[in-house]
């Protein structure tokens, strides 16, 4: 099973990363096959990615096409600061895939992340977060399970007086006795730590998320056997998730460098699976 081949393919297969540009790629591909994208594209140049840059447009449009009815595509995504002023990536990709593409914005998650320390950060607030937009193609998500996510309570098993909800008629009901569950919704902020994680191997790309942030998106958003994308499969990491949950994968990087890097990843990762480097 092969995990990196050359732009020259002319049929794509599930479980490979396709050392080619993700658009063109993606052209490959059928129409309503694919149950989840995420993906985190380079945007405004924030780091060196071996000088490629995309159309974050057309790369929704695309994105669009081969998801099924009911499927989502998270982007983790950030905005450049210069000048004192966001680049406003984020927004304007958000309103583009929704208003020209077809999307609905399914919800805006806060990943939560611990910013460095440092001399720039007395003439502006840390940055301690990035957005992750799910983006949902048709009417509702085809699959739908938090149970698999959801995140410890911290008064589990504490019984409270409360629960004085408010109507959207302006009533308040009465307050009544809760005995908190064990766990809970992680809800639209959701916390990963990055110090130490994954190995050495894995920061050899400049750009990485954590390896449970595309883990909970698959255990929450794509069913047992279903097929996950990344258009930019930089380190491999959307792969190993998937592979680990027992999901297909099919992911693109227009880097060779990546390529190679995805490849020793999910090989060291998966050693299961026999792989072909190209």
């Amino acid at each position: 099973m092969q995990q990196s081949r050359n732009k020259d393919t002319s049929s794509l297969e599930l479980n490979n990363v396709y050392c080619m540009d993700c658009i063109e790629g993606m052209k490959l591909l059928p129409e309503k096959s694919i149950d989840l994208v995420v993906t985190s594209p380079p945007y405004d140049s924030i780091r060196d990615y071996n000088g490629f840059n995309l159309d974050l447009s057309m790369v929704g449009k695309e994105v669009f096409r081969v998801l099924k009815d009911g499927g989502i595509a998270a982007m983790v995504i950030q905005d450049q600061t210069r000048n004192f002023g966001k680049s406003l990536t984020s927004f304007r990709t958000i309103l583009d895939w929704c208003d020209n593409t077809g999307f609905k914005l399914f919800e805006c998650l806060i990943y939560k992340k611990y910013g460095a320390e440092g001399a720039w950060w007395n003439k502006r607030f840390r940055v301690d977060h990035e957005y992750l937009p799910l983006f949902l193609k048709g009417e509702r998500p085809q699959y739908f399970d938090k149970e698999p996510i959801k995140i410890p309570s911290k008064w589990a098993g504490v019984t409270m007086t409360g629960a004085a909800t408010r109507l959207t008629n302006g009533k308040t009901l009465n307050s009544r006795k809760v005995t908190i569950n064990p766990t809970k919704c992680p809800g639209t902020v959701w916390v990963y730590e990055t110090c130490g994680d994954g190995e050495k191997l894995k920061h050899e790309h400049p750009a990485t998320f954590p390896n449970k942030l595309p883990e909970d998106l698959i255990k929450c958003f794509c069913p047992e056997g279903g097929v996950v994308l990344d258009p930019f499969m930089g380190s491999g990491t959307t792969a190993i998730a998937a592979f680990k949950h027992k999901r297909n994968y099919i992911g693109f990087d227009i880097s060779e460098d990546y390529c190679q890097l995805a490849g020793k990843r999910i090989k060291r990762n998966s050693p299961q699976l026999s792989l072909t480097l190209s």
